[in-house]
C-alpha cells in the first residue's frame, strides 16, 4: 500500500476508492455522495417516523467496514426502524494507503448492499495523527410505528434471539485466542471467530418489529447489561429464568476456563424483544421460519426497578491478561 499525505483525498481518488461505492440504490435518496455536494437530499415519506443513530468503530482491522455498518443498522433496527441511509466518516492513518480506504469501503458496500442501505455521503480523510483507522457511522431509518419502553407490561414476555456473548467471544477468537486456544481445537477456534458474521439482529427485528413492545440490541455489559438497562426504561423488574438464557457449549467452556460470566460480555448478535404473552407464539414461529434460534427466557414483573442499570463488561479484562505461552 502507497502511504498518503494528511489531508482529504484528491477528487479522482475520493470518486475512485470511496464514492464508487454507495450500497443499495433507492429511489428517496435525491441527492446522494458526489464531489462537491456538502449533504444529502433524502425524499421522506408521508406517516413515516425516522430513527436515527450513530456509532463508531475504533482501531479495528479486518471486518471493521462490515461491522461499522452492522452495529448502526442494529440499532435503527431494534426501535423498529428500516435501516436505509449511511452516512460515513473515515480518519485513516496515511500508511494505509488509497488501497486501505477502498478495502473498507468495498466491505461497507457489501453490508449496506446486503441490508438494503444507501450510503448517502460522508467524509474521508488521511490524518498522521492516527495510527489506526476510525470509523464513524451515522444511519437513518424510517419506521411505522414507535417502539417505546413505556408501552412495556408486567406480565410481558422476554425473549432472546440466537446465543448470548456472540460478539464478546469473536473478538476473543481474533484478537485474543491465546486465552482461547488452552480449552478450544482448531477447528472450534475458527468457528468462533467465525461468529463476528452473526452480529446483525437486522432479519429478527424485522420480523418482530409489528409484535414486540420493544426491541433491544444489547452490547456492552451483555445481556445482564441490556436487561438493566430495560428494567430502568420500563421502570418495573424483568423476571429471568437464567437457566434458558442461550448460551453456546464453547462460551460456557470458555467462560469456566477463564472464570468470567458470560451474561457480562458485550452481545451484539442477540436481540432481546419484550412481546405481550399472546404474541409470544406467532413471534416464535416467525423466527423459525427464519432458522434463527429462540428462547423465552423470562417475564416483566409487577415490582418496580429502582436500581442503577449495570455497567460491569468482561471483556476488557480478558483482554488486559497476560499473554498465554503455551508448553
Amino acid at each position: 500500500m502507497n502511504s498518503m499525505p494528511s489531508g482529504k483525498l484528491a477528487p479522482e481518488s475520493l470518486e475512485r476508492c470511496v464514492l464508487h461505492f454507495g450500497g443499495a440504490t433507492r429511489p428517496e435518496l435525491v441527492v446522494g455522495p458526489a464531489v462537491g455536494e456538502d449533504a444529502a437530499v433524502i425524499r421522506w415519506p408521508d406517516g413515516k417516523f425516522l430513527v436515527f443513530t450513530s456509532d463508531p468503530i475504533v482501531g479495528a482491522g479486518a471486518g471493521a467496514g462490515r461491522l461499522l455498518v452492522q452495529v448502526n443498522a442494529n440499532d435503527v433496527a431494534s426501535k423498529g426502524g428500516e435501516p436505509a441511509f449511511l452516512a460515513v466518516t473515515l480518519i485513516l492513518p496515511p500508511s494505509l494507503g488509497e488501497a486501505g480506504a477502498c478495502s473498507l469501503m468495498t466491505e461497507i458496500h457489501g453490508a449496506c448492499a446486503e441490508l438494503g442501505i444507501a450510503v448517502a455521503g460522508g467524509h474521508t480523510e488521511f490524518n498522521d495523527r492516527y495510527d489506526r483507522p476510525v470509523l464513524m457511522g451515522a444511519m437513518i431509518g424510517m419506521a411505522d410505528r414507535v417502539l417505546s419502553a413505556r408501552d412495556i407490561r408486567p406480565g410481558d414476555r422476554l425473549l432472546a434471539t440466537k446465543h448470548l456473548a456472540i460478539e464478546g467471544l469473536s473478538i476473543l477468537a481474533q484478537d485474543r485466542p491465546d486465552l482461547l486456544e488452552p480449552c478450544m481445537d482448531r477447528g472450534e477456534l475458527m468457528e468462533v471467530a467465525s461468529w463476528g458474521a452473526l452480529t446483525s439482529v437486522v432479519p429478527e427485528a424485522r420480523a418482530l418489529r409489528d409484535l414486540a413492545r420493544f426491541l433491544h440490541d444489547p452490547t456492552e455489559g451483555g445481556f445482564w447489561g441490556g436487561v438493566s438497562e430495560m428494567e430502568r426504561l420500563a421502570g418495573h423488574r424483568f423476571r429471568v429464568e437464567e437457566d434458558r438464557v442461550p448460551l453456546h457449549p464453547l462460551t460456557l467452556r470458555a467462560a469456566e476456563r477463564l472464570g468470567f460470566d458470560p451474561l457480562h460480555l458485550i452481545a451484539s448478535g442477540s436481540l432481546l424483544a419484550v412481546l405481550p404473552p399472546e404474541a409470544l407464539e406467532e413471534a416464535g414461529k416467525r423466527l423459525d421460519d427464519l432458522g434463527i434460534p429462540w428462547a423465552s427466557v423470562g417475564e416483566v414483573a409487577q415490582e418496580a426497578f429502582h436500581g442503577d442499570v449495570s455497567t460491569r463488561e468482561e471483556l476488557w479484562g480478558l483482554l488486559r491478561r497476560p499473554l498465554e505461552v503455551r508448553s
